[in-house]
């Protein structure tokens, strides 16, 4: 997966004519390398932030030398959503890396399904270290673990490939399958019975 990149010079133009040419400023970054001001193509980058995400090592272009790369942060709008500021992290292939992976929640509970409980997802996504040719995609949660109202699942539970270690204490709690609230249950039935009519 590639992106292309160029570099901007100090005294080009402002940051908000930019933006409205559809460019989106960055920073390039690593151990051992000088910090790169570049400038991306802001739908370009939407297209392989979309497939590669956080933790996907991609090919960084820059005036035509690939250079190994991580999407470190994307910095957005608080109201409009729209893509500011984006950090490229250089790696090395023989060192570790940090990046936040995506939790990819599957199955049913059957505690919800059987019992009424409801489901919580604590956390949706974890940060993990590991080389760069080994961080998932994403890491699956089987909810069919949930088979009791109030059972929880924590982080020493999830599969995790080899090689890649979850920087968040084991104890934290992923998902839990909730008792309903009275209030809760009542709706849950009313909707049952609307349902039913309908």
């Amino acid at each position: 997966m590639e992106l292309t990149a160029r570099k901007r010079s100090e005294g080009g133009k402002s940051v908000k004519l930019l933006r409205a040419e559809g460019l989106i400023p960055a920073e390039l970054y690593g151990r051992g390398i000088e910090n790169a001001h570049l400038i991306v193509e802001e739908s370009e980058f939407r297209k392989v932030f979309r497939e590669a995400g956080e933790n996907t090592v991609i090919d960084l272009i820059v005036d035509g030398e690939k250079r190994k790369v991580l999407i470190h942060d994307v910095q957005r709008h608080y109201l409009k959503g729209t893509i500011l500021h984006v950090d490229f992290y250089q790696i090395r292939e023989d060192e570790k890396v940090t990046a936040r992976v995506p939790l990819k929640f599957r199955g049913e509970s059957p505690a919800v399904k059987e019992k009424g409980a409801l489901l919580n997802k604590a956390i949706t996504e974890v940060e993990v270290r590991a080389l760069p040719g080994d961080l998932p995609k994403e890491i699956d949660v089987d909810l069919a673990a949930l088979d009791e109202v109030d059972k929880s699942i924590y982080i020493r539970d999830l599969s995790i490939p080899r090689g890649v270690e979850i920087t968040l204490d084991p104890d934290t709690v992923v998902a839990t399958a909730m008792e309903r609230e009275p209030e809760q249950e009542e709706s849950k039935q009313e909707s049952e019975e609307a349902a039913k009519e309908q």
